[in-house]
This record gives structure tokens, C-alpha cells and sequence, in this order.
């Protein structure tokens, strides 16, 4: 392991005994917001510092396995000591390097999940439906939370436009990087010739802001226009002017909701919406300006970029950021995501390693 990493670890291990002592006074429980953030340093903190530990201990171990080897009685055994202190480590050196990688503060928060028909009018949206039942069936299988904020309807019963909120545990974390353009190749049910279509959607996936940066939103800039919701809300909904659309004037921006009854709750989760899509704008910006420097294997999030293309006739999903083909398409579509993420996660895990050991050489 290079020097300046060890000496990251070390300055973690004095950074923990700060979080001991200043956890330990009784006065830091007052103010809760301050106490759960350092409880969460100090979690995540500690857990580093207890594998740079493990990884020393193991050095030791395998320097004075090597020491043994001298002695013919004990060098069989010496041999099978160095050849384990030697996997461990070298896996806990790669642990304690990705433990170092720069982490998305947004990764823990719920995230709104935009799903919008594309290219191939009836068959998109009909595949629209199918991403958005595959995201709900994965939030059910990780015990997420899940409310439709708005929806649009096509004749056939997909969706031109729908929206939900996730609510869980690492939301955003686990779905960033769906954020962009989903291809579908299949013989849609409009088809008699039983020809293959190729349609489109684009999916973005937006972290959830805090409420502090909900209110920072300009009155002065936003239009709110109420109106009628339309699909699925019983006979109530239909009668009352409940649904909200918000405007936000300078970059036109808009965002709805209309699936709760009362126009009051509509607007509040339009206006969080609103603030998450305009707080995604400043963040894309960024990404492009860093793009322009370094193109990222995962890519910006963005809706133009074609991440994933769904192959019905070959059962197939090859996801194009990473060359990942998985010929488990059914599975898949029925909220199987885990095998994607993790290989995602994976990439972007190496690409960040990388950097990280460029910028140190």
C-alpha cells in the first residue's frame, strides 16, 4: 500500500478519537441533526479505521510467517501462513481503497423516479408500463415505499408520462444509475405481421432534496395552475380541482402531482418534485462540464444517452455503459435488478479507484 494512502487511514484513526470524545459530552445530544451526523461519521469512520487495523494486523502475520520459512520444520506450514496473509491482504488493501473513494451525500436519500414514452408512439408507452412496473417490483422486494405523484395514460393503458416517489433505505444510491434512454426491441401487440419494433423511453432518477431546499424556490417565480385530475382516483377526484401544476418561470421547468386528494398536499409534493428537477439541472450542468474533461464509463445521467436495450425476441438485456449482456430478461422485468446494480456499482467503484490511484501517482 503507498504511504499517502496509510496516511489517510492514520489521520481517519485520530479523526475517531475525535468523534469519541466529542459524541461522549452529554451536550452534543441537544442538538439532534449535529448528534446524527456525527453518529454516522463516526460509523462510517470506524469501520475504516477497524479494517486498517485487520489489514496491519495481517502484514504482521505475513512478515513473520516469511521469518518462519528458514526453519525446515516449520516451513510447510510457513508456506500455507504466507500464501493466506497474502490473499487477505491484498483483499482488505482493495476494501480499505474503495472504503476511501468519494462518496454521493445523495446516495441515501428517497429519490422520484420519471419514466416518459419516447419514440414508437403506442409501443413506447406500453413499454413505459413495463419499467415501471419493473422499479415497483424491485421497491417491493427491497421494502421501499412507493407513491404515484402523476401519471398520464395512453388508449392501450401504458403510460405516456408517469412519476413516482421511492421512499427506503439508499434509494437514490441504488437507482442513479437508471437515469437515461431504454431501448426496446419486441413484436409489439399492435403488430399483425409479427414484426420486431425497436421504441424507446427515457428514465431519470432525481434524489430528493432536503425541505430546506424546497423553501429556498422564489414565489415570485412560479406559476401554480390548478386543475382536474385525469386516469385512475375514483369519482372524487374527478369532480375537484385538486391536481397542481407548478411553473417555475426562469428555466420553465414544471412539475404536478394530482393523486392525493387535497389540493394542499398536491402542491407540496409538486413543489418537491419541482425542486428536485431544478436542483438535477444544476447537477447535469456540472457533469457536463466535467465530461468535457474525463467521459466517465457510467456517463452523466443523461436522458440523451442510450444506457440499456431490452431484447424480447433473444430474451437479452445488454446494458451499453458497461458491455453487460444478462440473457435473464424476464426475470429482470419482473424487478430482478440486483445482478445490474451490482456490476454498475462495480464499474464506477473502478473508474473512481483508478482516479484515485492516478491522482496519488
Amino acid at each position: 500500500m503507498k504511504d499517502s494512502l496509510r496516511q489517510q487511514f492514520q489521520r481517519l484513526a485520530m479523526r475517531l478519537d475525535e468523534l469519541d470524545a466529542t459524541l461522549s459530552d452529554p451536550h452534543i445530544a441537544a442538538d439532534m441533526k449535529r448528534f446524527r451526523e456525527l453518529t454516522r461519521e463516526h460509523a462510517e469512520v470506524s469501520g475504516v479505521v477497524e479494517g486498517f487495523r485487520r489489514f496491519e494486523q495481517r502484514e504482521r502475520d505475513l512478515a513473520g510467517a516469511r521469518e518462519m520459512l528458514v526453519d525446515p520444520d516449520m516451513a510447510e506450514m510457513a508456506q500455507e501462513e504466507v500464501a493466506a496473509a497474502q490473499a487477505d491482504v491484498q483483499r482488505l488493501g482493495i476494501q480499505l481503497q474503495t472504503a476511501l473513494m468519494p462518496r454521493d451525500p445523495d446516495d441515501e436519500r428517497n429519490a422520484f423516479v420519471e419514466i416518459r414514452a419516447g419514440t414508437g408512439g403506442d409501443e413506447s408507452a406500453l413499454f413505459a408500463a413495463d419499467l415501471a412496473r419493473m422499479y415497483l417490483r424491485y421497491a417491493e422486494r427491497r421494502g421501499w415505499r412507493v407513491e404515484v405523484l402523476s401519471e398520464s395514460v395512453s388508449d392501450l393503458g401504458g403510460y405516456k408520462e408517469v412519476v413516482f416517489r421511492i421512499e427506503g433505505e439508499n434509494v437514490y444510491g441504488r437507482l442513479k444509475f437508471e437515469s437515461g434512454g431504454h431501448r426496446v426491441q419486441r413484436v409489439p401487440a399492435t403488430e399483425t405481421q409479427g414484426r420486431i419494433h425497436t421504441s424507446a423511453c427515457t428514465v431519470a432518477v432525481l434524489p430528493e432534496p432536503d425541505a430546506a431546499e424546497e423553501i429556498a424556490l422564489n414565489p415570485a417565480e412560479l406559476r401554480i395552475d390548478t386543475f382536474r385530475a385525469s386516469g385512475a382516483g375514483g369519482q372524487h377526484v374527478n369532480k375537484t380541482d385538486s391536481a397542481i401544476r407548478i411553473t417555475h418561470l426562469p428555466t420553465g421547468i414544471v412539475a404536478e402531482c394530482q393523486d392525493d386528494r387535497s389540493q394542499h398536499r398536491n402542491k407540496a409534493k409538486a413543489m418537491a418534485v419541482l425542486a428536485a428537477r431544478l436542483r438535477e439541472k444544476d447537477r447535469s450542468e456540472r457533469a457536463a462540464k466535467e465530461a468535457a474533461t474525463r467521459k466517465g464509463l457510467i456517463g452523466s445521467g443523461d436522458r440523451s444517452d442510450r444506457i440499456r436495450t431490452y431484447n424480447f425476441p433473444q430474451g437479452r438485456l445488454t446494458d451499453h455503459r458497461i458491455n453487460l449482456t444478462l440473457y435473464k430478461l424476464q426475470f429482470i422485468l419482473d424487478g430482478d435488478l440486483d445482478e445490474v446494480i451490482a456490476a454498475l456499482e462495480a464499474a464506477r467503484a473502478a473508474e473512481q479507484l483508478a482516479a484515485l490511484e492516478s491522482g496519488e501517482g
